[in-house]
């Protein structure tokens, strides 16, 4: 199971975290993503990472502003938010799929298999 925390207000220009905390086991067997999804439209791609966390993925709205990041031995996935616009608001979902170490991460959403609920982002200009 997955668990997104860190979601809340924020005005453009400012920075959140969010984490993702998976229950279980053999979390480094997983990759970890994090889409999202804005009111009226389909859910979208943000961020990916492989299992070693050597590889790092981003949707093109979001390079160079969102990292993000895992802590095996915590089980948790990171998303850094930073220089947030508008049109960044939306539900963040983390995700994860177990993968062997040769397969990187898909942006593609029905690639993954384990879902959390999610965390709701507005962003106030």
């Amino acid at each position: 199971q997955l668990q997104a925390s860190g979601g809340g207000l924020a005005q453009a220009g400012d920075s959140l975290t969010l984490s993702c905390v998976a229950s279980g086991h053999s979390f480094s067997r997983y990759a970890l993503g994090w889409f999202r999804q804005a009111p009226g439209k389909e859910r979208e791609f943000v961020a990916a990472i492989s299992r070693s966390g050597s590889s790092t993925y981003y949707d093109d709205s979001v390079k160079g502003r969102f990292t993000i990041s895992r802590n095996n031995n915590e089980k948790t996935v990171y998303l850094r938010m930073n220089t947030l616009k508008p049109e960044d608001t939306a539900v963040y979902y983390c995700t994860a799929k177990q993968t062997i170490l040769t397969v990187e991460p898909n942006t593609e959403l029905d690639w993954w298999d384990t879902w959390g609920p999610g965390t709701l982002v507005t962003v106030s200009s």
